[in-house]
């Protein structure tokens, strides 16, 4: 009877592993495709191929299609019979809805843990202020777009609330080509949100609530009031 379960064991073990390499490579194929469209080495409106890509990854074309299904789905590519798969451009007026969203959650956020920060979580955000801070000294704008998420990301991690956590990370991804722009752009935006930044720490540890929510949608608001200006980031 042992020697059966072992075997049974053994059978279970060798199913779960090949049952678990195609969901692997699926993963890695999203992961991939999706820092390369993030990082723009595939651009806005460029056209994307399956073999091709399969080829770059080193992959089948199976967990690259699934990816670029997944990838469709959450906004990235466009894929149609009559154009193929499409490097997706989101429109000014798109992201300024994206902006309302993080507005409505940050401030809700915000308000919910200003007062309630122990000692190590304000040092937390006391080094990413320091950090951010120098990148406007060095120019380097993808750290400082980096450090611009993990602020933001900060108080929902320190509320514990995974649904917002969950809908952050997603407009972040949403946004960091935006982002990376504003900040080439115009590049007193990185020291003025570092100011904006500062001023809504102090009042998150000082516990005011109220204008906690305030200061988050006014930063919120700049943001989005510069590529209204520009027409197009």
């Amino acid at each position: 009877m042992t020697v059966l379960r072992d075997g049974n064991s053994k059978s279970e073990t060798i199913s779960q592993t090949n049952n678990s390499a195609p969901a692997l490579l699926k993963e890695r194929a999203y992961d991939e495709l999706k820092q390369r469209i993030l990082n723009e080495e595939y651009a806005p409106g460029s056209f994307l191929a399956e073999r091709r890509l399969a080829e770059e990854l080193g992959m089948s074309k199976t967990p690259v299609k699934a990816a670029l299904e997944r990838l469709e789905l959450e906004g990235f590519v466009v894929v149609s019979p009559q154009q193929g798969i499409v490097v997706r451009e989101f429109s000014v007026h798109e992201i300024a809805d994206l902006y309302e969203i993080r507005s409505a959650l940050e401030s809700f956020t915000l308000r919910c843990v200003a007062g309630r920060l122990n000692g190590e979580q304000i040092e937390r955000l006391e080094a990413n202020l320091a950090a951010f801070l120098a990148t406007s000294h060095t120019g380097d704008v993808a750290s400082a777009v980096a450090l611009d998420a993990e602020f933001h990301f900060l108080f929902a991690h320190y509320l514990d609330n995974h649904e917002i956590l969950r809908v952050m990370e997603n407009l972040r991804q949403k946004m960091h080509r935006t982002i990376t722009r504003v900040f080439h752009l115009y590049p007193g935006r990185i020291e003025a949100s570092h100011a904006e930044h500062r001023a809504i720490v102090d009042v998150i540890v000082s516990g005011d609530r109220h204008r906690a929510g305030e200061l988050i949608e006014q930063h919120l608001q700049k943001g989005k009031h510069l590529i209204l200006e520009r027409g197009r980031v």
